[in-house]
């Protein structure tokens, strides 16, 4: 269990949302937390802490007015912090050369993989025959539905048909070298992780994963190292100092 930093960026900016309100709709979220610091300045932060695996995320989509200003904050963080970020958000066969050159370890992918709710996997190994599987992430980020988690796309706004399964997770660990999985009903709300769902990655972890979503305490990051079986790496986000929370970036750090 290891801990992977995060830098989402929203409208040119840095931030933690609340990751069920985020909107392309005139590109609204409700915001925790907005940064006067640019992300370079949080992957160099990384970079000197020698913290590796991290995540960048372009919460604006393609064709948005936000999304050159939030690219260009995400390729200056990859300068910063060559081979040490990944780097999601709209990414395709087309444009995801673009981040691995800037320095993203690998690139990660949802909405591209997915079609009318269903994963399309003509598309999955197009991705694999560009960037290769050691440099793919697939996000599979999910909202409880029906009592079950169901893979959501489109910056987490459309539900998919695709349950996260052990079936499913088997299948799309020939694809990819690690899953990242926001719980989005809690994402961003720092009151507590969803014990079920960390149970059920815990139970199967065949490949590395990381989790996101909810942790705001100490004591849920020891529920998550005894539900997740010490298999799942974890993400802090509002809950950070480094984001106007109360954990210690520094005692995390030593996760």
């Amino acid at each position: 269990m290891e801990f992977r930093p995060c830098i989402d960026i929203h409208n040119g900016k840095v931030k933690q949302i609340v990751g069920g309100s985020l909107m392309d709709t005139g590109d609204q979220a409700q915001e925790n937390f907005v940064a006067v610091k640019n992300a370079a300045f949080y992957a160099k932060l990384y970079r000197q802490h020698h913290i590796q695996g991290g995540h960048i995320i372009l919460l604006n989509p393609q064709g948005s007015a936000y999304y050159e200003e939030t690219r260009a904050q995400a390729m200056e963080a990859l300068f910063a912090y060559p081979g040490g970020l990944q780097a999601g958000g709209g990414i395709n066969p087309a444009n995801a050369g673009e981040f691995l050159k800037a320095g993203a370890s690998h690139v990660i992918v949802t909405s591209y993989v997915f079609q009318n709710g269903r994963v399309h996997y003509d598309r999955l190994q197009e991705l694999v025959q560009v960037v290769g599987k050691k440099r793919l992430v697939l996000d599979l980020s999910c909202r409880k539905k029906g009592g079950e988690y169901y893979i959501v796309t489109d910056r987490w706004q459309q539900f998919t048909e695709e349950k996260i399964e052990a079936p499913l997770l088997d299948k799309l660990a020939g694809y990819a070298d690690e899953f990242l999985i926001h719980a989005v009903d809690v994402e961003g709300k720092a009151q507590g992780i969803e014990q079920e769902l960390v149970s059920l990655l815990g139970s199967w972890a065949k490949v590395p994963i990381t989790y996101a979503g909810g942790i705001g305490s100490y004591e849920d990051l020891e529920l998550l190292r005894k539900l997740g079986r010490d298999r799942l790496n974890f993400t802090v986000g509002s809950a950070l100092d480094l984001f106007g929370g109360k954990l210690s970036f520094e005692k995390i750090c030593s996760y």
